[in-house]
C-alpha cells in the first residue's frame, strides 16, 4: 500500500524518465517463460484450484535462481535473473527446470508449451485483489481479457535498452528494431492455432487476444525520435487499471487515466509506489522497464523450445552487426504496417493469421534468421543452442512454417482419419 507521500505531475514524470531506459552497453539477457499446466494424464480435463495451489507451495520450496510465479489461470512462469551472457541465461533456467519438471511430475501435472490454451476455455484459479480488478476491468471489452489472463502463455525475451548515442546499440533504434522485428519474431515462432479444440483462423491466437484488450495499455506508444517522452506519455495518459487500498475492492473510476488521477487527487491523491503499480498494469508488445522486455512471442513445445527465441533474439539485439542488418531487413516493413500502433496493424495481422506463410514475413524472417546464425558464435553460443537454431531455420523457417503448422497438421489429420473410419464402416 501506499507509503509515500503524494507528489506532483513533473516530480512523477522526472521518476518515469529516470526508470524507463538504464540506457548502457548491452550487457544482460534475461528471459520469461510460461507454461500451462495440466493433469499429465488427461490434459483436456481442467485442474482443481486445489492442486495447483498445492504445486505452487511445493515448487516455492526450490532452490530455484530463477523467480517463480503463477498467472490467474494457473500458468506457471520461470523469470530468470539477469544474465552476464546468453550461455548464463540458458544454463540458470536448464537448471531450474531440471528441478520444476520433476517436481511437477511427481505431483501429476505437466509442463505444456503453447501460446493459447487449445484444450478448454478460461478458468481462473487465482482470486488476488489483483486478479479480481483485472478481470472486472477487461470484462468491458468483452471476454478476450480473460482468455489473456488465463489461457495464454509466452516467451518474453529482455535485452538491455542500449546506449544513449545513436547507432545499432542505441535505445532509439533498439526500441524501434523491436517494434519492427515483433511482427516477425510473433509469426516465426506462432504456436497457438486452437482454442477449445478447433482451429481458430489464425496461427497465433495468443497475438489476436492481446489486440482485442484495451488499446491505452496494450497498443504500442507511438514510434518517434524520443521514446522516453513518448512512453512517459504514454504511461500518464493510460487508464488506471485499479486503486489498492487497505481493505475492500481495487476498483477504479471508468476512464481515469493516470494523468488525471494526479491533477483530481480523487479518491486519493497517488503516490510514487502507485505509479510503478501502474506500470505493471500496462501491457504493450515492448514495455521498457529499464530493460526492453518483448513480450509478442508464443509459448514454445518442447523441454528446450524457448532457447531459439531467446538466443535469435539476443543475437539480433546485442551483436552490433546483426542488429545493423536486422534493422535494414526490418525497417521497410514499416511501410507495410501503416499508421495504426502494433499489435493492431497490418502487419502484426498478417503475422497473427498467416505468419511465415505471408511472402514479406518469410523473407525478414529468413535474412533475420541468417543474421542470427552468423552472430551466435561471436557471442560464445554452445554447439547445442548452435543446432537448436539451425534445425528449427531449416525446419520451418526456411519452408515458410512456424511450430503451429505442425499443430495444424496433426488436427487435420486426425479429423482425416475420422471421416475415414467413418465411412469405412
Amino acid at each position: 500500500m501506499p507509503v509515500r507521500p503524494a507528489e506532483t505531475e513533473a516530480e512523477l514524470e522526472a521518476h518515469l524518465r529516470g526508470i524507463c531506459f538504464k540506457t548502457g552497453p548491452p550487457r544482460r539477457i534475461g528471459v520469461e517463460i510460461e507454461w500451462l499446466v495440466h493433469d499429465a494424464r488427461n490434459p483436456r480435463c481442467p485442474l482443481e484450484p486445489a492442486r495447483l495451489h498445492s504445486a505452487a507451495t511445493t515448487l516455492r520450496a526450490l532452490p530455484l535462481s530463477s523467480l517463480l510465479t503463477f498467472e490467474p489461470g494457473g500458468q506457471l512462469e520461470l523469470s530468470s535473473p539477469p544474465a552476464r551472457t546468453l550461455t548464463e541465461c540458458i544454463e540458470a533456467v536448464t537448471a531450474d527446470l531440471a528441478l520444476v519438471r520433476p517436481a511437477m511430475l511427481a505431483m501429476g501435472l505437466g509442463m505444456a508449451g503453447h501460446g493459447h490454451n487449445p484444450w478448454h476455455r478460461p478458468q481462473r484459479v487465482l482470486t488476488e485483489p489483483r486478479y479480481n480488478a483485472m478481470e472486472a476491468y477487461f470484462d468491458r471489452w468483452g471476454s478476450a481479457g480473460r482468455s489473456m489472463m488465463c489461457a495464454t502463455a509466452s516467451v518474453q525475451v529482455c535485452v538491455d535498452a542500449g546506449y544513449e548515442e545513436p547507432g545499432p546499440l542505441g535505445h532509439g533504434r533498439r526500441w524501434l528494431l523491436a517494434h519492427l522485428l515483433g511482427a516477425v519474431l510473433a509469426a516465426a515462432f506462432a504456436n497457438s492455432p486452437t482454442s477449445e479444440g478447433c482451429p481458430t483462423g489464425y496461427r497465433t491466437t495468443r497475438q489476436v487476444v492481446w489486440s482485442q484488450l484495451d488499446p491505452g495499455r496494450t497498443l504500442a506508444p507511438p514510434q518517434g525520435p524520443d521514446p522516453r517522452t513518448a512512453w512517459v506519455a504514454y504511461v500518464l495518459d493510460a487508464p488506471v487499471l485499479c486503486i489498492r487500498t487497505e481493505d475492500g475492492p481495487w476498483d477504479a473510476p471508468e476512464g481515469l487515466t493516470f494523468r488525471e488521477w494526479i491533477r483530481t487527487g480523487v479518491p486519493r491523491p497517488p503516490t510514487r509506489e502507485d505509479l510503478d503499480y501502474h506500470l505493471t498494469t500496462l501491457f504493450p508488445p515492448v514495455r521498457p522497464r529499464g530493460h526492453l522486455e518483448l513480450r509478442m512471442i508464443d509459448a514454445q513445445s518442447g523441454d528446450a523450445g524457448w532457447v531459439v527465441p531467446l538466443a535469435v533474439t539476443a543475437a539480433l539485439f546485442d551483436d552490433p552487426e546483426a542488429a545493423e542488418r536486422a534493422y535494414r531487413i526490418v525497417k521497410p516493413l514499416a511501410e507495410t504496417a501503416g499508421s495504426r500502433p502494433a499489435p493492431r496493424n497490418p502487419l502484426w495481422r498478417r503475422a497473427a493469421r498467416a505468419a511465415l506463410t505471408d511472402p514479406e514475413l518469410h523473407s525478414a524472417a529468413v535474412a533475420c534468421f541468417a543474421a542470427a546464425q552468423d552472430a551466435l558464435p561471436r557471442l560464445g553460443a554452445s554447439p547445442e543452442v548452435l543446432a537448436a537454431v539451425a534445425e528449427f531455420t531449416e525446419r520451418y523457417v526456411a519452408r515458410g512454417r512456424c511450430p503451429a503448422d505442425d499443430h495444424l497438421d496433426a488436427l487435420y489429420a486426425a479429423e482425416g482419419d475420422l471421416i475415414v473410419g467413418k465411412d469405412s464402416q
